[in-house]
């Protein structure tokens, strides 16, 4: 299930990107951006498999976790907005509005991976 959601998320901001007509460098790095995303959701995700997700313990993690997450969030934001990286990786700048959809697509995939967690350990009693 969750190969089938990033699957559908990635290739579906790669084609919103192209129905607005943005150029393909753009809609290559939103789909990127839209991975990197559902990554990072993933990783809190499977973290705690067997319990919840949404607690403060969960959310604070570990300092290894953190330090992770912020050295991809920097190194993505490098890659999208930095022109230097642009040039060498084809990247082209992700407009704010479509950014926060990225995220934001993120957050439904991590809401939809919880629900089904607390279905599934409360089937398991």
């Amino acid at each position: 299930m969750v190969a089938l959601l990033f699957l559908a998320a990635v290739f579906g901001i790669f084609t919103y990107a192209l129905d607005r007509g943005y150029p393909l460098a753009l809609a290559q790095t939103m789909a990127m951006n839209m991975l990197v995303v559902l990554e990072i959701f993933n990783l809190f995700f499977i973290r705690n498999i067997h319990s919840t997700s949404l607690t403060w313990a969960a959310v604070r993690g570990t300092k290894v976790v953190w330090t992770v997450v912020i050295a991809i969030t920097a190194a993505q934001f490098a890659v999208t907005y930095l022109p230097p990286l642009q040039m060498i990786l084809g990247t082209a700048p992700v407009p704010l509005a479509d950014g926060v959809l990225i995220v934001g697509i993120g957050v439904a995939f991590f809401a939809i991976l919880e629900i089904e967690k607390q279905i599934r350990l409360g089937l398991k009693g």
